[in-house]
Parts: structure tokens; sequence; C-alpha cells
């Protein structure tokens, strides 16, 4: 395995139809103050981790939810346990560092803690700064409109008093007709440089990208509920500088335009990509996509692309 050392910049777009992309703790698709729907950053996490759960099942995946023998959420520390068994046995006046090297190169070892970082508050205490930082996302196609619709359980209410009563549950689910979810995300493989060294730990892997970027296409889409039914990836753009490069861009999230016949247009962005002191620290440019479904415009010069379905 080798190590990989560029910094990137990239979107990922999320087209949500009849569906509940991210709900609040009301149920309901969450919205900012001015009524503008959007994400948080977890929900696109989360999908991504579950993708590799499934996908490959020779990871280890750290912070996800994992189930007792009794059938109890385990605790972060019986989490710990249960992937790298009994805490290491260390003494001495710097049994606390040896204790933390210990944990976070084991950390280190999951390839989710790898990519996104964590802070563990177990028997130790640790913050991993991860090398992939996820923005939240906003719904730039602001035309949906979010609605809400009865549902039935085939089961009574066990509160209703009356023995004779007949009736059985009603509910309510929540959802926007439609959303394309714009969320921006960077990769900055030094963000975890000096752990590594402190821990001689894993470091963010050429194969770690390679995944990443599997989860970032298909992770949404893969991931289908009762309420995320109708959510899936759409588009990703990954724009990767040349090793060593220190330039900065700004985050696509707002550069991303939906037109109403709801077309992706990357025109801002591709123009930002073009300007010579910014096109000669770009390593390549890829851009993928469900080439049958959905029309991108406004493509980047020499960007690679290819169909989300290959």
């Amino acid at each position: 395995m080798s190590s990989f050392n560029n910094r990137v910049f990239g979107c990922v777009v999320i087209k949500a139809i009849n569906s509940n992309y991210n709900a609040d703790f009301t149920h309901q698709p969450r919205t900012l103050p001015d009524g503008t729907v959007y994400a948080t950053d977890k929900v696109l996490k989360y999908s991504i981790r579950n993708f590799f759960k499934k996908a490959y099942t020779q990871e280890n995946v750290f912070y996800f939810k994992t189930l007792s023998a009794e059938m109890q959420p385990r605790t972060l520390d019986e989490t710990y346990e249960s992937f790298f068994g009994k805490y290491t046995d260390v003494k001495g006046k710097d049994a606390e560092s040896q204790l933390r090297k210990a944990v976070l190169k084991n950390l280190l070892s999951c390839l989710d803690v790898r990519l996104f970082g964590g802070t563990y508050a177990g028997k130790t205490n640790l913050s991993i700064h991860g090398p992939v930082q996820i923005t939240h996302a906003i719904d730039q196609y602001k035309k949906g409109e979010i609605y809400s619709e009865q549902i039935m359980s085939p089961f009574r209410n066990s509160g209703d008093k009356n023995a004779d009563s007949t009736m059985t549950t009603l509910g309510s689910q929540s959802k926007l007709s439609e959303g394309h979810y714009v969320h921006g995300f960077s990769v900055n493989p030094q963000n975890i440089t000096d752990q590594v060294a402190l821990s001689d730990g894993t470091a963010l892997q050429n194969e770690d990208i390679q995944k990443l970027k599997v989860g970032l296409t298909r992770g949404v889409s893969f991931y289908d509920s009762a309420s995320k039914s109708g959510s899936e990836n759409e588009l990703m753009l990954w724009v990767q500088l040349k090793e060593g490069s220190l330039i900065v861009l700004p985050s696509f999230v707002e550069l991303v335009k939906i037109n109403a016949d709801k077309s992706i247009d990357l025109t801002g962005i591709a123009e930002i990509l073009s300007r010579p002191h910014i096109a000669s620290q770009v390593e390549r440019i890829e851009i993928v996509y469900d080439q049958t479904a959905t029309t991108v415009l406004g493509i980047p010069q020499n960007a690679i692309v290819s169909d989300l379905n290959q």
C-alpha cells in the first residue's frame, strides 16, 4: 500500500424525489430559518460508512452502531474492545501517554477513522482531525415542497382504554417533493500526519481514496429505507491538486446551479478552474454522474467523465 498525499476539493449532488434525505427530530426535512432545505454532513458520512460495512467487509468501520449479545447498543469502550480486545495494560509515569498511542494506532487501522477522524472519549480521550471534511448540503433546486401524509399501523394503540376499540394507530410521515442537495468536501492528508507519526499508525492510503470515491458516488443510493427511498447519488466532482500545492479553492456548494429543467450547471466551478494560476496546480478533475438520467452543463476542461452506473 502507498500513502495518498494530494489535497482535493469537490462536491456531491444528492437527488431526492418524494423522499426525506435528512430528517430533523420532528421527522421533517431539515430547513434553515429562511425556509431553505438543507442536510447535515452526518447523513452523507453515515451513508458512506454503511456502504463501507456492506461492500468492504474486510475493513473495520469503527463509528457505527453495533449491538451486544443482549441486543443493546454498545458503549464506546465496549465497541473498542469488540474490535481490538481489552485495553493495553500499561503502567508507569507515562502510562496515559502509552495508552493514548495504543488506542490511536488501533483507531487508525479503521477505514472510517483514517478518512473522517473522530472524537474518542472512553478510557482515554482523543480527537482525530480527519483528512476528509464534508460540509452541510443546501438544496439548490429550491422548487420542491415539503408535504405530510398519514400512514396507518396494523396494530391497535396499547394505550387505548376502550377494550372494544377497532381503530388501529395512525401516524404521519413528511417528505420533500424534489430536492437536489449539494455537499462540498475537501481532503487534506496532512490533518493526521502528526498523529500517524506519534502512534506509528496507518496513514491515508491510495486504496482508501478509491473506496472513498465509490462511497461518495454510491453510498446514498445503496442505503434504501422507507424515508430515504427516492434519495440517490446524482453527481460527484473531484478536483485533485498536485502534490505539495498550497492553493485553497472556494466551497463548490454555492457554485453548483440546478436549472429549472433539473440540469446541473458547473459553469461557475469551470471558470475558477480555468484560471491559469489554478489550472497549473490541478493534477486531475473527475466527474461521475448518471449519463442516462442527468444532464451536466459547464463541465470543466480536461475533466475525466465517467458514468455513475459503471
